[in-house]
């Protein structure tokens, strides 16, 4: 029971947007964002406690998704990437993990063969991620190899004739339980270079082992991915995925979209925070009339709304075709710090009620932290941006 929140608590507070940053839409986008809104609060927010509380995922929610159409609003549908970045904070102000699933399957996954495809490829491929009815996955990640990947893959790919065999391992790869392909990443023992291939999950020596045990994005599928000798025809592999560098196009824009969801979880926050404040008294009186209280909701505000400004010029850059590496690991670094902060402040507000997942705000504040990792932890980002700054790397 959750006798202190009223429903609303529910939906996102039309407060956040303090500096009017939705104003730089246009009317059909601002349209369009408040019809991803209702659809979040109708299809999303009501199971999304439950979903995280037994660690399961709505694949039920899969087709309704579908008919709702997100998948690649840039390249596919011509919107601004303003609008994109907003609806990704907006499912992660819903709900993390499904925020996540997107991410993943639009962002890695579709936008990865996008980039790095053929013609003949994405005419093949693309249909089936744009309907969801092929779900992906992306397989980058290894069990001994995170921040370093770029350095050296332990997975192999090794050419047979018309086929590439691959041997190794991933972990941390999100929806492969359950997706149709994974597009896994190895070195290529011919010549080092890293190469990309379309695996189909059925696959001989082909599986995977749910994570269990997860303090965070617990309805997030994630699994470790064994490869013994899974044999991938020559017209699976990625043409233009190449080396660590072709990777690193596709980890650019996904790096920007989980800095939007630092933003989306900041905005949950907020909207639960003010609305408990606003509701719960104590000593005669609402939280929301005591001067520490409104400072410290001030304070989350502010830590979204700067985080949001950032994000909406970083858009402006990535329309104008001029943003860079150092300026998304900025963002990254810099929004997922502000979450932390935000998050912990709001779960404070609640008091013993903050540790439960009833009043979501626990939820939220766990699920911050996947989002403060993934995508390059908080070091590794600064660092890509202070190589920018100082022209000295500090990275080994």
């Amino acid at each position: 029971m959750r006798p202190s929140v009223p429903a609303s608590a529910d939906l996102p507070s039309a407060e956040s947007d303090l500096l009017a940053f939705e104003e730089l839409l246009g009317e059909k986008e601002r349209s369009r964002l408040e019809e991803v809104r209702e659809w979040l609060a109708r299809e999303v927010l009501p199971i999304a406690v439950g979903c995280w509380d037994r660690a399961e995922f709505p694949h039920e929610l899969i087709p309704r998704l579908a008919e709702l159409d997100v998948v690649s609003p840039v390249r596919r549908q011509g919107h601004s990437h303003l609008l994109a970045g907003l609806i990704h904070a907006e499912f992660t102000r819903a709900d993390a993990s499904i925020g996540t699933f997107l991410g993943v399957h639009d962002g890695l996954f579709t936008g990865s063969i996008e980039l790095l495809a053929s013609d003949e490829q994405k005419a093949a491929w693309l249909p089936g991620a744009y309907s969801l009815e092929a779900i992906g996955a992306f397989g980058l990640t290894e069990p001994l190899g995170g921040s370093d990947v770029a350095g050296g893959l332990r997975t192999t790919a090794r050419r047979e004739g018309g086929s590439w065999v691959l041997d190794g391992a991933k972990r941390w790869i999100g929806n492969a339980t359950f997706s149709d392909w994974v597009l896994v990443f190895a070195r290529d023992e011919a010549d080092g270079g890293v190469k990309g291939f379309l695996v189909d999950s059925t696959l001989p020596g082909f599986r995977t082992a749910k994570i269990e045990n997860k303090i965070a994005l617990r309805a997030v599928q994630n699994a470790d991915i064994t490869l013994e000798g899974v044999r991938v025809p020559d017209e699976f592999r990625l043409a233009h995925a190449n080396s660590f560098k072709d990777v690193n196009r596709v980890l650019r824009s996904t790096r920007i979209g989980v800095a939007w969801q630092a933003v989306g979880q900041q905005l949950a926050a907020f909207d639960v925070a003010r609305c408990y404040v606003l509701a719960r008294e104590q000593f005669g009186r609402p939280l929301a009339s005591f001067q520490l209280v409104q400072d410290q909701l001030v304070t989350m505000l502010g830590n979204a709304v700067s985080s949001m400004g950032m994000m909406v010029r970083l858009a402006q850059l990535e329309d104008a075709g001029q943003d860079r590496d150092e300026q998304s690991a900025l963002a990254k670094a810099f929004t997922a710090a502000r979450m932390r902060e935000t998050v912990a402040i709001g779960r404070g507000l609640l008091g013993g009620n903050g540790i439960v997942t009833d009043y979501r705000m626990a939820k939220i504040f766990a699920d911050a932290e996947a989002i403060y990792t993934y995508e390059g932890t908080h070091e590794v980002n600064t660092l890509i941006a202070g190589r920018a700054i100082t022209g000295v790397s500090a990275i080994v």
